[in-house]
């Protein structure tokens, strides 16, 4: 990656986290039910397996947005700088805080490989950009287990987190969707 890119994302990230901070309590409550109620209206059967997150801090969407996914959850479980391992999601009294203010499953942990196996997966991101590219966090525990997919990957973003652009590198794996309070799922 050149040092211009490198800076470029840093900058974007900057800003973004800046403003995701700025969002008052209200309005990311109105966010989480708006996610929630988009969650639990995803075209998705009871035999099926998504992947999904649970928000931390500024992230937009809340624990609650699980509760409307009528099918087998997978949760992320961190493992340094391997793609990331999952979990099935029993529920919150299944969790435990982990790194990154994370919670994680308690239950077994089913390999990085069992992304592989979902009908959608629903994908954290700082923003998005119209043709799909994703800037995460800057850790890479996504861009080494997105590769795997071969379901669709919807961005869970604020609306003002869709970009015209996102600088690419070559590794990142592009979004099929984006998921986002007042539009809710909107394939790209």
């Amino acid at each position: 990656m050149t040092s211009d890119l490198r800076d470029r994302k840093a900058t974007l990230r900057s800003r973004l986290l800046a403003a995701r901070r700025a969002v008052p309590p209200e309005v990311r409550a109105l966010e989480a039910k708006a996610l929630a109620a988009h969650v639990a209206a995803l075209d998705v059967q009871p035999d099926q397996t998504v992947c999904a997150f649970l928000p931390v801090g500024s992230e937009p969407g809340d624990a609650s947005w699980l509760d409307g996914l009528r099918c087998r959850v997978l949760l992320p479980v961190v493992t340094g700088d391997s793609p990331l391992d999952w979990a099935v999601h029993t529920g919150p009294s299944g969790l435990v805080p982990a790194a990154f203010r994370l919670l994680e499953p308690t239950g077994p942990r089913l390999g990085a490989s069992a992304i592989t196996g979902a009908s959608l997966v629903l994908v954290p991101a700082l923003a998005v950009s119209v043709d799909g590219v994703r800037l995460g966090k800057g850790q890479g525990h996504y861009d080494r287990s997105l590769p795997l997919v071969k379901a669709p990957l919807v961005a869970v973003v604020r609306d003002s987190e869709v970009l015209e652009e996102v600088p690419a590198e070559a590794h990142d794996v592009r979004m099929n969707g984006v998921l986002t309070p007042s539009v809710g799922l909107r394939w790209l």
